[in-house]
């Protein structure tokens, strides 16, 4: 019976919507962070559109599994 691997870590997992984040947008966010908040990943930065801040929300999801996520990325 094969072992099940344990859940990566929030802080683990913060590195990896970063690094899916920073891919799928192309680095279209300055002064992208993730961080763990509250049990939950808060994405913060500036992006010049809500079209990009729409595929950061998509690219978190995307590899945040079933982790909370709040998207505080700034448009201006």
């Amino acid at each position: 019976m094969p072992i099940a691997a344990p859940l990566p870590s929030l802080e683990r997992l913060a590195r990896l919507v970063e690094q899916n984040v920073r891919q799928r947008t192309n680095s279209v966010i300055y002064g992208l962070r993730v961080q763990v908040q509250d049990g939950q990943l808060v994405i913060s930065g500036r992006t010049s559109s809500y079209y990009h801040k729409q595929l950061i929300s998509h690219a978190a999801l995307d590899a945040a599994e079933e982790a909370s996520i709040r998207n505080d990325v700034e448009v201006c």
